[in-house]
């Protein structure tokens, strides 16, 4: 997957395409992959980097949502549990089960929590690690050696999945492109392109070149996430008169954004394998603490926004509400001084305006929209689904655009790198999540002195993955490198500021560039770090 050979192909494939969908996250990857494997034409446009926004600051769960269960949502559970089975199966290198243990500390508190896992595991149909079972006080315990212990009762125990966003994203967009699917980051749709009343294709320009592109196609979909309005706004523009105008904006689906944000602590505020799932909270939202890369991810929060950023931050009051739940079940409490690094991410949820309504109370499934000009909006849903929303999506694109009826096949379509055995004989390995691709890495990090070092003593990251990123995933610049293919920003902020020279030097060397460009680059990270703990100006 090399980006100036999917340039290129822009030109050379020439058009209409079949489907172009505008986005790069979860929802536009998977019907990438849907409309590829289908057998349709397909061209994918990014702005920035593929899950720069959202789809890179999740919770890294693939689960059915346990407090969804509680609000009666049945249905979407049921979906998501199905969903889950499916990526355990296709992408067992980024996906894996993972036992969390509910601690409880009320009288009955252990039967009611045992008997809604049940349900949990009845919905699922399939199991992962077993069924749920209760825990004494001493079985908890040694689950949790950290957990505060005055007053417990015992916990119970649940299997639910685990995963890497960025890498997920990133295999579903190599697993699109070896279907086909032509797939561009940096890449912005500047207008929708109309033949009468029609949306008929987009211009899009280069962002590293400023070179523009008209791309026709049959059929347009927006899959923007929190930022769909601005696609819908040139919809809404670009109708031909007041009337039509009026219309297309009464008619759009109204985006609720709600921040999740996160904590990043070291690995001994949770020893041992299993996750902590905090069952009460003070705004009713289940939080999780759960080992991830060799750290500790703490989250999330549900905060209604009105204001949509492209690189949001926890807010003072989200930071405090995290820590103080975690200290209320660990022996070792985290201050802030223990983060070693923070994240937020906007959800694009369907509902009532900013501020009205608490978005925790708003659904996570998503809707379709489809405007009189014919482009197609999704808004809503999460990671866990999201095949099922590119399977919803493609459907509705055949329909819209005239386009063959086509079965659905990314059920049981194997995501690019997930030859179990081959991630197996890496399981202790920080390549394993390459999949088939860490033999080819390894064998990489041998060829030079230099691309067999770690990164930086504190992350797991060798300098060849930036060689591989480079050559194989369309990584181009520092941030790509260390906030998405690999998880150093989020991991250990300080760490991957000091660290940002080197990888700024090997990106330099592979795409030809110069040294005020690497230098250029260095700069724009340590901006970006700034905020971060340990970060500059820290």
């Amino acid at each position: 997957m090399n980006r100036t050979d999917m340039i290129a192909a822009l030109d050379e494939r020439g058009g209409p395409w079949d489907v172009i969908i505008i986005g790069g996250g979860a929802t536009g990857l998977g019907a990438a992959l849907e409309a590829a494997s289908r057998g349709h034409r397909t061209v994918l446009v990014e702005s920035h980097d593929f899950a720069q926004g959202t789809s890179s600051r999740s919770t890294k769960l693939i689960h059915g949502g346990v407090r969804y269960l509680r609000q009666g949502q049945i249905g979407m559970v049921r979906h998501s549990l199905l969903e889950r089975q499916r990526l355990l199966r296709n992408a067992p290198h980024i996906v894996h089960s993972l036992d969390f243990v509910l601690p409880t500390y009320r009288r009955g508190a252990r039967t009611f929590y045992y008997a809604g896992m049940r349900i949990y595991d009845l919905l699922a149909g399939q199991l992962l690690n077993g069924r749920a079972r209760r825990l004494s006080v001493d079985e908890t315990v040694q689950q949790l050696p950290n957990l505060r212990s005055e007053g417990l009762r015992g916990g119970v125990l649940y299997a639910d999945g685990q995963f890497d966003d960025t890498r997920l994203a990133i295999t579903l967009a190599r697993t699109a492109a070896a279907k086909g699917a032509v797939v561009a980051n940096y890449m912005k749709v500047e207008r929708l392109i109309r033949n009468g009343s029609k949306i008929t294709g987009v211009v899009v320009r280069d962002q590293l070149t400023g070179t523009e592109y008209s791309l026709a196609g049959r059929v347009v979909l927006n899959a923007t996430g929190v930022f769909a309005d601005a696609i819908l706004q040139m919809d809404e523009d670009s109708a031909g008169d007041a009337a039509s105008r009026s219309r297309e904006h009464d008619s759009r689906p109204r985006i609720a954004p709600s921040q999740g944000s996160h904590l990043v602590l070291d690995a001994n505020f949770l020893p041992g394998s299993a996750a902590l799932m905090i069952p009460e909270t003070d705004d009713g939202r289940v939080l999780f603490a759960i080992p991830w890369h060799g750290k500790v991810l703490l989250g999330t929060t549900d905060l209604a926004v009105k204001e949509v950023q492209r690189d949001p931050r926890p807010g003072r009051a989200e930071i405090d509400y995290l820590l103080k739940h975690a200290g209320r079940y660990l022996k070792r409490s985290p201050m802030e001084s223990d983060v070693r690094s923070m994240f937020a991410g906007l959800r694009p949820l369907v509902g009532a305006k900013s501020g009205t309504q608490s978005t925790a109370s708003l659904s996570r499934e998503h809707i379709i929209h489809t405007s009189d000009g014919g482009l197609i909006t999704v808004i809503g849903g999460k990671w866990t689904t999201y095949r099922q929303m590119g399977e919803d999506l493609i459907n509705r694109a055949e329909q819209t655009g005239g386009l063959s009826r086509k079965p659905s096949v990314t059920a049981g379509l194997r995501l690019h790198g997930s030859d179990k055995s081959s991630a197996d004989s890496f399981a202790a390995s920080n390549l394993r999540i390459y999949g088939s691709d860490a033999k080819t890495i390894e064998e990489l990090s041998r060829t030079h002195t230099a691309w067999g070092a770690l990164l930086h003593p504190r992350l797991p990251y060798l300098a060849a993955e930036v060689i591989w990123a480079t050559r194989n995933e369309m990584a181009v610049t520092v941030e790509d490198v260390l906030a998405r293919r690999t998880r150093a920003l989020f991991l250990d902020a300080a760490a991957a500021v000091e660290c940002a020279p080197v990888v700024g030097r090997l990106l330099a060397g592979e795409l030809n560039h110069s040294t005020e460009w690497e230098q250029q680059q260095v700069q724009l990270f340590r901006k970006l770090a700034e905020g971060y703990p340990g970060g500059v100006g820290q």
